[in-house]
């Protein structure tokens, strides 16, 4: 049976990130000196996989990240859809005053149904996701591709294997620590990095077994602190 693998990775630090912002796709960081800094310690620490077809996110973080970890790939392709969510009025905003944010609270809370001005759907930021995953690996297919990597975003990889991947799991459970510190084998001094079978349909409609010779393999740079594990995206 013919396995195909794809390698989801997550960009690498902005001074955003560092900076304490709540950065989405409205704001197109490049990586910041300690990012790539870290990002060259991870190369030499860390076997990256050795892939000819690498995808990326549009924003210039991703880019840069695919850049320097790819920098063979005879295949780069940046894709729309793989960007970041769209956080709207609180894009750029410091998380430390978000979290006492009232409509912040009602954002995140699962059901509430509040949208802030300017922000992407919560409902078509997931659909796109898993449809962006799918499209990744109909290309692999049609192309004879076996193995390629994908860098992109925190938000868009928790989405997707929140969806996608088996076991089932919450997009928060997928986050970079929790997937440490419950599922992830380490290696390379710190670099995290997990494979998954793929889900033939979404979490949710009533199947769950993989999809045979699909394959989701997902590499997270090591986190900072709790505060800003959720601001790499």
């Amino acid at each position: 049976m013919k396995t195909f693998k794809l390698h989801l990775i997550r960009h690498g630090m902005t001074a955003g990130n560092l900076q304490g912002l709540y950065i989405g796709s409205g704001t197109d960081l490049p990586l910041c000196d300690e990012g790539r800094a870290q990002l060259a310690e991870l190369k030499e620490r860390f076997a990256y996989p050795q892939v000819d077809t690498v995808f990326s996110s549009p924003l210039l973080r991703a880019v840069e990240t695919a850049n320097i970890l790819f920098p063979g790939a005879a295949h780069q392709f940046t894709v729309h859809d793989l960007r970041e969510a769209g956080f709207g009025k609180f894009e750029g905003r410091p998380v430390k005053d978000l979290v006492h944010d009232e409509d912040f609270k009602k954002w995140i809370t699962p059901g509430s149904g509040y949208l802030p001005e300017g922000a992407e759907p919560t409902e078509q930021f997931h659909a796109r996701c898993a449809d962006s995953l799918m499209k990744l690996f109909e290309y692999m297919i049609r192309m004879d591709v076996t193995e390629a990597a994908c860098v992109t975003h925190g938000g868009v990889i928790m989405s997707m294997l929140s969806q996608r991947a088996v076991p089932t799991r919450r997009p928060e459970q997928w986050m970079a620590d929790r997937c440490a510190a419950v599922d992830a084998g380490q290696a390379g001094g710190g670099h995290r990095h997990r494979t998954l079978w793929l889900r033939r349909h979404p979490a949710g409609a009533g199947r769950s077994r993989g999809k045979r010779g699909l394959r989701i393999s997902y590499s997270f740079p090591p986190p900072l602190d709790r505060t800003r594990r959720i601001l790499y995206c």
